[in-house]
């Protein structure tokens, strides 16, 4: 027997993780922003290490 859907409660969470994603983008951008603002813009991605030799 399949489930009865719940289309108000799937619309919710469809919505909150919009939300989400958004939100991460816009710190995203801030923290770049802020980073550009700090002459640091060289640096794109901070985990990575450029001086690393290739294996």
């Amino acid at each position: 027997m399949a489930r009865k859907p719940n289309y108000n409660f799937e619309r919710q969470e469809r919505d909150r993780r919009k939300a989400e994603k958004k939100a991460a983008k816009a710190a995203a951008k801030a923290e770049k922003a802020e980073r550009a603002k700090a002459g640091l813009e060289d640096l794109e991605e901070p985990g990575i290490d450029e001086t690393a030799e290739p294996e």
